[in-house]
Formats: C-alpha cells, structure tokens, sequence
C-alpha cells in the first residue's frame, strides 16, 4: 500500500534485538547511526517520529560477558545495565544531526491505567510538538510480569504506542524482508507475501515461530502487534531494516508486508481494547445476543457470575465477547446482578470484540 509521501505523517519506528546487537561486537553503532540519518531526512519532510527500541538486554549481557538466561531477575539485571548503552548510542547518533532524544520506559500497567494512559499520551504528544525523538523501550527491571511476556520483544508495546498516538503507521524492522509462506533462512523457495487484509489462521501458521539467542519476539509477535493496529485502523508494515533508505521506501510502498487496517475507532475504544482487565463478567445467553449487535449497555439483570475484584471504572472483560468499563465495583455487582433496570456497563464505555 503506497503512502502519501507529501502529506506529513506521524510514524512508529520498531526496531529488533537482532538489528541492534551482534553476538561479539555488542551495540551495532553504525546501524544506529543509518536509522539516525534516515529518521533525520524524515523530519526534513515534515514527519513525527517515534522510535520503540529493543536491544537492553542483550547489550547488558555482552557489555558484561554474562550469558543470559530465562531467569527474571537476571534479565532484569542485564536490561538495567544495557539500557544506559542503548540510549547512549541513540544521543550520539542523533546529536550529529541535532535532533534531540527522550527516553520513556515503559510497562504494560501504563496502558491499563486510564490517568497514566493519558498522561503517557500527553508527554509523547508534548515531545513530537518539541521535535524530539521519543526513544521507547519496556521498564525490564520494575516490571511485574515475566519478560517478554508482556511485550514480545516489544512488538507488541510498538503496536500499543502507535494505537496511543494515532500514528499514520507502525514501521517493524527486522532482519528479513517481510513475511514468508515459509521461513526463508531454511526454505529457497520462500515467497514473500506482500499484503495481508485480513490475518487468517494461513497467515498466523506462516508466521511461526522465530527469534534468536538474543531475542525473544519472532514473527509470530509481529503478527499479533498487526492484528492490535490493524483493528485501530493503522497500517503496519514489516521490513528489512538492513537495507538502504528502508524507512522511505516503506512509506513509499515499495519494501517490505503490509498489513492494511481496518476502520478507525476512538482513542476511548482504543485504550477499553487493549487495557488489561481487572475481572471478568460472565453474562447469559440473551445478554450476550444483545451485546453482539453492538448497540446496548450491558444490565444487571443479564449477569450471570462475577469473576475477580475490581472497583468502579475499572475495566473488565465480558465474557469472550466484549470489554468495558464497569459502573459499579465487583462487590456491588454481586448484590445487583439479576436484578432489572441496573445498567453495569454503559454502551459508550463498551467494546464489542
């Protein structure tokens, strides 16, 4: 899918362990510094620019001569160390052309919590309107779930951020060209396939599963980040961040799997979609049917069960088939549920999936 190069677009850069590190030189400088000049020539054109970087770890366990494992806290320990050489590398090679860097670390909770949700949002919004490049990365050493759980090398977080804010398009670069109907670096034969409208179970098997020592999220991750911006109606793309001038020929339709979105929904609908519920609402089967259509609040009388402790405004799951924000908290559903005329969820704070 070709892109306006003309008009100014607002762009989510990820880039992968495998691009940034290398088992024994470390942090590829001269790498950063091509994404450092290519991101400069975009700014030149008008463009906003936000960079999500992986690399902690690994660059903490070759700075240290320590091979990592599975164990949390040592991933933790080694992200703490690299994240410091990471950012460095950045500072040098965007001051040689005198855009100024941010560093924001980040945790799955940022996006669960409405107040922080905002407040990320609006710091972001307030770095681009600077002109500097907010360099993202997951906060490995506080966060509360296992690594690359949460994020998968953080394709998963790009996906998030891009959904935040409104990005015109989610840049993944990695190692290969896009995504094959077979792995290319064991298959000859491997045809890439350039478009993807609609992410079918052919598509997810094509994926598969793959990655590196020093990485965690394979292609199978980027498919699944595709599947979080294709719903916010943004377009993804997958390419080789080796090549030269990828970023522009990206935008420019001429590199690399795009993945074409769907409708756009609100910044609200977005955050209801992908925050992390707090509980869980079983509802019966008449409940369920009305929800379906998209066009009524969840009541009280159509609850069957309540799972999980969670306050007012928190947002839970509706059974397998929606999300929302709850009026009431967990213990006061409990008295309420089955009873007529009590709204739980209000249409406008609900999502149907």
């Amino acid at each position: 899918m070709e892109q306006n190069k003309k008009k100014p677009q607002r762009i989510v850069i990820k880039i992968g362990t495998n691009l940034l590190t290398n088992n024994l030189i470390g942090l590829k400088g001269e790498f950063i510094q091509k994404i450092a000049s290519e991101v400069a020539e975009l700014r030149k054109g008008g463009h906003e620019v936000i960079i999500v970087t992986s690399g902690a770890i690994g660059a903490g366990s070759l700075e240290l001569g320590i091979k990592k494992n599975r164990e949390v806290e040592v991933r933790q320990a080694l992200a703490a160390v690299g994240q410091g050489s990471v950012m460095g590398a950045y500072h040098d090679a965007f001051s040689r052309h005198n855009i100024h860097v941010a560093q924001l670390l980040i945790t799955y909770e940022d996006f669960s919590d409405r107040v922080r949700y905002l407040n990320l949002r609006n710091c972001l919004l307030k770095l681009l309107d600077w002109g500097v490049i907010p360099i993202i990365n997951e906060n490995d050493p506080v966060s509360t779930k296992e690594i690359g759980s949460s994020f998968g090398d953080n394709d998963r977080l790009s996906a998030l951020v891009a959904c935040k804010i409104d990005a015109d398009i989610l840049v993944i670069l990695t190692d290969i060209d896009g995504l094959y109907d077979n792995n290319p670096k064991t298959h000859k034969d491997a045809t890439l396939i350039r478009n993807v409208s609609v992410i079918s179970k052919d598509i997810e098997r094509a994926a598969g599963k793959s990655g590196s020592e020093l990485a965690i999220g394979g292609m199978s991750a980027k498919v699944q980040a595709a599947k979080i911006v294709m719903e916010a109606g943004i377009l993804m793309v997958i390419a080789n961040g080796m090549k030269k001038e990828i970023i522009r020929n990206v935008l420019s339709g001429q590199e690399g799997t795009s993945f074409s979105p769907e409708k756009k929904i609100s910044n609200k609908d977005r955050w209801i979609r992908f925050a992390a519920p707090k509980g869980r609402i079983a509802i019966n089967r008449c409940a369920e049917d009305v929800l379906k259509q998209g066009k009524s609040s969840l009541l009280a009388v159509g609850i069957d069960r309540i799972e999980g402790k969670f306050e007012k405004n928190d947002v839970v799951e509706i059974d397998d088939i929606a999300k929302g924000i709850v009026d009431y908290s967990s213990e006061d559903l409990e008295k309420l549920k089955g009873q007529k005329g009590k709204v739980a969820v209000k249409k406008e704070n609900l999502v149907v999936l």
